[in-house]
């Protein structure tokens, strides 16, 4: 791999693996979150594709960047426009394993004036949990990104990364990570939340020092406008948020870890590569829309040479 993060034989930058869900979302705009059970009118509404590993995909597509879905679809009209819609932002979705009798993944999700968001998930439990239906990860060739909301396929395709060399980079977001597989990661990357549920929440350096004492990841922790902090050796580093207006944080946290994935498969340093995950995130954010609101790599770059 040269400098420039290119693999000097094939001329191009890692395929980035991006295993976990995928879903269709119907995004509602409300102002305020409802909470009474009762009839409620929206402001707005868009639907959209959903998912940490689908989000992931699209977000390093619209950043020049290769990825390949690894996920679980039913055989059914929903599936059919999950595809149509991660074909036409230019992700590969030929290891898309789907499974006749099967159901694929929605979500309704409210949106507040405030960008907060409530998703109401349905994922069909019928689905086989089996990962040994996907491809093996090449060193040099491949990066793997995956979320937890498949325990299975996330902890097989991370142990297979680490075993061959590769980075092998879990998002922390999803509440109840397994141990295995954080220390099958080489990088973990927690949303607040999910440290808070991983190791219990006394602040989050402690959280990720209590992280670092059973796994030798690479570790950082996301806390909304309050920005990204993270371990380097002994020292807490802290990075900022970019100030933005908030309209619609869902999908932010995918975008951010599909932007990490990509700066890294370009071997950006690590400092360098939560600049440009966090400028990623921030740009979507300011949009309404989940994914849709993810950012192109001209977008990026103008964002990042408008905050130097």
């Amino acid at each position: 791999m040269s400098a420039d993060g290119f693999n000097q034989v094939t001329n191009q930058i890692p395929i980035i693996f991006c295993v976990g869900l995928a879903a269709h979302d119907y995004v509602f705009g409300l102002d305020p979150m409802p909470s009474t059970p009762s009839k409620h009118s929206a402001r707005s509404f868009a639907e959209s594709g959903g998912g940490g590993a689908a989000n992931f995909a699209v977000a390093i597509a619209r950043l020049g960047g290769q990825a390949c879905l690894l996920t679980r679809l039913g055989d059914d009209p929903i599936g059919d426009v999950i595809i149509k819609d991660l074909v036409q932002e230019g992700v590969d979705c030929t290891q898309i394993k789907r499974f006749s009798g099967c159901r694929s993944s929605l979500s309704a999700v409210l949106v507040d004036g405030a960008g907060e968001r409530m998703i109401i998930n349905y994922r069909d439990q019928t689905l086989p949990l089996d990962p040994t239906w996907m491809p093996v990860p090449v060193p040099h060739r491949h990066v793997v990104l995956a979320d937890s909301c498949w325990p299975e396929g996330a902890l097989h395709m991370l142990r297979l990364a680490r075993a061959q060399g590769c980075i092998a980079l879990l998002d922390g977001d999803v509440p109840g990570v397994s141990r295995e597989e954080m220390q099958a990661a080489t990088m973990i990357a927690f949303s607040k939340e999910g440290l808070s549920d991983t190791v219990g929440f006394e602040g989050l350096e402690k959280g990720l020092r209590d992280v670092a004492r059973f796994t030798d990841a690479r570790l950082l922790v996301t806390d909304g406008a309050q920005g990204c902090y993270w371990l380097e050796g002994d020292d807490f580093c802290h990075l900022p948020a970019f100030p933005v207006t908030a309209l619609d944080g869902l999908g932010a946290g995918d975008v951010f870890h599909g932007a990490l994935a990509l700066a890294l498969a370009e071997q950006q340093d690590l400092a360098q590569a939560i600049r440009f995950a966090s400028a990623a995130a921030a740009i979507k954010v300011s949009r309404f829309g989940g994914r849709s609101g993810a950012p192109t790599r001209q977008e990026l770059e103008q964002f990042l040479n408008a905050h130097a």
